[in-house]
């Protein structure tokens, strides 16, 4: 296959997957994430590997994107495999299963949001182990503790879709295409809750 035809044979499955995916889900998303602006409530982002990068850059949209003007609230967002020296101080001390629950366990609030982004949602196994199982493991610490989840996943959403309350599954065995779709929609969150803030704000005036 020359270059060519690979490029049109990948935005074909974009193309194609983009229909596929929940708009039900996303909304979903957008209400509880909107809930928690107007709450003022916590919302605690995790992932691995790439996931870690696009919870990272959810966390900074929903503290920083979806407000337009210096001094506006966002979302209360932290994303958990940021802080490095606390990650591998978890990591080496308590394993690896427990880098989150072991930040959630003294930074949880109840009520507070916990959002897990996993490519395969917690099913599969490579040399370590069974995949993501520290995500489903916050998640549940979350969900024991009067927390709202939310899962972004791919494949068929493995164990993390049965167990959180919205969950966006982007239907492709592909995780370039997963983790790349994980971003689009997280932007299409974003500046949809930057409108409906915008809004809310507007009917107070």
């Amino acid at each position: 296959m020359n270059d060519s035809l690979y490029i049109e044979r990948y935005f074909g499955d974009v193309s194609e997957l983009a229909k596929k995916i929940s708009r039900r889900e996303i909304t979903r998303v957008i209400n509880i994430l909107f809930r928690a602006w107007k709450n003022g409530q916590w919302v605690f982002v995790m992932g691995n590997g790439g996931s870690a990068s696009n919870a990272t850059h959810f966390a900074a949209d929903l503290v920083k994107t979806i407000v337009g003007e210096i001094g506006q609230k966002g979302i209360k967002a932290i994303a958990l495999a940021d802080n490095i020296p606390l990650a591998s101080a978890l990591t080496n001390d308590w394993g690896w299963e427990n880098l989150y629950t072991g930040q959630l366990a003294t930074l949880w609030i109840p009520g507070s949001v916990a959002i897990g982004i996993s490519v395969h949602g917690g099913s599969g196994k490579d040399k370590a182990g069974a995949w993501s199982q520290n995500l489903l493991k916050a998640l549940q610490f979350a969900k024991d503790n009067d927390g709202t989840t939310i899962g972004f996943a791919g494949f068929d959403g493995g164990a993390m879709k049965k167990m959180v309350d919205a969950c966006v599954v982007i239907p492709a065995e592909s995780t370039p295409l997963v983790e790349s779709f994980h971003s689009v929609v997280q932007h299409l969150i974003v500046f949809r809750l930057k409108e409906l803030i915008s809004q809310s704000k507007n009917k107070k005036r």
